[in-house]
């Protein structure tokens, strides 16, 4: 039986080809028996969606590509939906995870502390009420990964970084959110995954708190990053939606059997 479908960017250069981001998942998925389609990247960019094959009536569809925006991502389902497709995704569960609002209050006890605001607020006055540390400084999906980098320890500095984000970017994604600076180890960063409500690890080892979190988040594929922080105590660095994940430490081969329904879980 088919738990899933799946639709991959194709390589501008080679059509019937993945793009080389996903190639070799592309092919792992194929030989696990899912049934893969290429949507044609380069009508994509001009809001046109065409896929190299029919969807399977009936079976979950996801998307292994790219990031998308709000209106990308509803104009995406649609296409699917009008060839007979089935998004496992809705826009509303996409941007519950992909959009740090979407998770963050029923999350806050894992999570840095954060502030929320729109791209034309006074964040001179906020800054003067917070008087945090330091910031981190993002907008609703991204920060800058820039060698000047995301934090900001005055409200010069995160001026500075938001223009940053705008210039490299195209445009702040939402509103901007100001995280406090906590002391985290960098190197026991992980990512989970919870799929069709199921948690799984890379290394099937599971911490309670992953558990806990994936119970607070209402989707049916999303990602979980958790890191240590000085105490030894994890934190939660951002929820994000599974279809846009890249799959970090996870073998290839382990990714495509959660997707297959394989892979050992927790619930």
């Amino acid at each position: 039986m088919e738990t899933v479908q799946i639709v991959y960017p194709n390589d501008m250069f080679h059509p019937d080809e993945a793009d080389e981001t996903f190639v070799h998942e592309y092919q792992c998925a194929k030989q696990n028996g899912i049934h893969c389609l290429l949507l044609d990247s380069e009508a994509a960019a001009l809001g046109k969606y065409r896929f190299s094959s029919s969807f399977h009536v009936g079976v979950p569809v996801i998307w292994r590509g790219w990031m998308m925006k709000e209106n990308e991502y509803r104009s995406f389902s649609l296409a699917v939906e009008r060839q007979g497709g089935d998004m496992m995704t809705s826009i509303e569960n996409y941007l519950r995870c992909h959009h740090l609002p979407g998770w963050y209050e029923d999350c806050r006890d894992f999570t840095p502390e954060t502030v929320i605001v729109g791209k034309d607020s006074d964040i001179d006055a906020l800054t003067s009420s917070l008087r945090w540390p330091a910031y981190f400084v993002k907008d609703y999906v991204k920060s800058l990964t820039t060698t000047r980098g995301s934090i900001a320890r005055n409200v010069d500095e995160i001026h500075d970084i938001t223009a940053q984000l705008k210039q490299y970017r195209g445009e702040i994604e939402g509103g901007i959110c100001l995280r406090r600076v906590e002391k985290l180890d960098a190197q026991t960063e992980r990512r989970y995954f919870s799929f069709q409500g199921n948690v799984h690890a890379a290394d099937n080892c599971i911490p309670e708190p992953v558990t806990e979190i994936a119970r607070q988040i209402d989707s049916p594929f999303f990602s979980i990053d958790m890191v240590a922080n000085d105490s030894g105590e994890l934190r939660l660095v951002e929820i994000g939606d599974g279809q846009v994940s890249d799959i970090k430490e996870w073998p290839v081969n382990l990714f495509v059997q959660m997707l297959c329904g394989k892979c050992l879980s927790h619930t």
